[in-house]
């Protein structure tokens, strides 16, 4: 039998706060949907307001490149889901953007981040194209406990790990590698993409200090907009080693420091300043709009595609032309244990499907009819494709067995279709693809 993912015992609160958290109705129009604010720039009541608006010391809108009402709304309500209150959360133009701005905010020269090497293709140009050259300096080792407290130490400015890697679906012991991290100083930071804005996991709940997502996927969920978010756990003290983190504690050309700017959560105070003001990774607020309106369905969809990965998961397996099925939620996958007590609700919606060879493989997505080949997941569609020559391409042929990834894989994300029409499309190509190779 298949284990089954702890109940979210907060299910009912998190569905009411994917649709409220974040929002006070206008009191002029008395909007009940989140009004687009589609503007470049903001009225200030005077020249002190201006002051100290600018000089944050009072809230306000500043300018579109770092304030705007909307994209606050969605940053507060992904805030609220991860289980944090409003001003922890930040909305950035891209899950890359998020990845960017968090490892510039944190990262010092001669310093070093200790990184899953089940890692995303994008995170991984993150480390070797922006901040290597600036003389930071990557450990990769597997996300594990043991693994990280063999190299960490006074050096390391981080740990980063995936919740449910991509697509190894190795779900990381987060409260175990947290313990580590906070023995030698460091902060966690988990990529929670798959954690589906904080359905499946809500990592700062057990011991991570931040965590970014993509709201591309999940969040969005109908793939019409490109997005990313950052929420600061406000736990790490950044001023305990200020050598380690000297940008915490540098006072700006006002005098103060993000620590007293922001005390309750200065990660997100680093990421506004670097992410948004200084690098312009602004969300649109038409984008924030519609991520809005994917969060009103969150749960609902996540738990649909969820119960019907692990169905087709359980079934793919035994076909033809298949080696075997990589997911979480299966008792043959070497984390399984881990996701029963680290995920809720589900072990998430994408699966490998792992073929007898890259000629099968490639044949079934060549097949298929229904599902989408293409290059995204967390789609209320069920989308799939090859990431041995595309996603993770990027990566050294090393580098991408190391992630997970193997050339006779098919990554499938699968949607809200009707499970039947799920199943007869799968197998069709597969069939296909099998008679094609012999």
């Amino acid at each position: 039998m298949t284990g089954r993912a702890r109940v979210n015992r907060d299910a009912v609160k998190a569905a009411t706060q994917q649709l409220h958290s974040g929002q006070e109705v206008d009191p002029t129009t008395r909007a009940r949907a989140v009004p687009i604010n589609a503007t470049s720039s903001f009225l200030f009541d005077s020249t002190v307001h201006a002051e100290a608006v600018f000089a944050r010391t009072e809230v306000g809108n500043q300018y579109a490149r770092t304030d705007n009402p909307t994209t606050q709304v969605l940053a507060d309500r992904i805030a609220s889901l991860e289980g944090r209150p409003a001003g922890s959360g930040v909305a950035l133009s891209s899950g890359q953007a998020a990845t960017t701005s968090v490892m510039l905010a944190i990262s010092t020269p001669s310093r070093e981040w200790v990184v899953s090497t089940h890692l995303f293709g994008g995170t991984a140009a993150v480390a070797g194209k922006i901040l290597e050259p600036f003389g930071v300096r990557w450990r990769f080792v597997a996300p594990d406990a043991d693994a990280v407290r063999e190299v960490v130490g006074p050096d390391t400015v981080g740990v980063w790990v995936e919740t449910i890697a991509n697509p190894s679906g190795y779900v990381a012991d987060i409260p175990a590698i947290a313990e580590v991290a906070h023995e030698a100083g460091a902060p966690l930071v988990v990529d929670n993409t798959f954690g589906a804005g904080g359905y499946l996991c809500r990592p700062l709940e057990q011991g991570a200090d931040a965590l970014i997502h993509s709201t591309t996927k999940w969040i969005g969920g109908h793939g019409v907009a490109i997005g990313g978010a950052v929420v600061d756990g406000g736990t790490f003290d950044w001023g305990a080693d200020r050598e380690r983190f000297p940008g915490f504690s540098k006072p700006n050309v006002r005098g103060k420091s993000v620590l007293e700017t922001n005390p309750e959560a200065p990660l997100a105070e680093r990421v506004i300043d670097l992410g948004l003001s200084t690098m312009g990774m602004t969300l649109s607020p038409f984008a924030s709009f519609l991520f809005l309106q994917g969060l009103e369905t969150l749960s609902l969809r996540v738990q649909r595609a969820c119960d019907q990965a692990l169905h087709l998961a359980q079934r793919l397996g035994e076909l033809e032309g298949v080696d075997h099925v990589v997911y979480p939620g299966l008792p043959s996958h070497p984390s399984h244990e881990v996701a029963k007590r680290v995920l809720e609700n589900g072990f998430g919606t994408v699966m490998g499907l792992v073929c007898d060879s890259e000629e099968i493989a490639r044949g079934t997505l060549d097949r298929f009819e229904l599902v989408s080949h293409l290059a995204n997941i967390g789609d209320a569609k069920t989308v799939a494709i090859h990431p041995w020559t595309t996603t993770h391409s990027g990566l050294t042929p090393e580098a991408r067995r190391a992630a997970g990834v193997t050339p006779e894989m098919v990554r499938i994300s699968i949607g809200i279709e009707d499970m039947g029409d799920l199943w007869n499309d799968i197998t069709q190509a597969l069939r296909g693809a099998v008679q094609a190779s012999r």
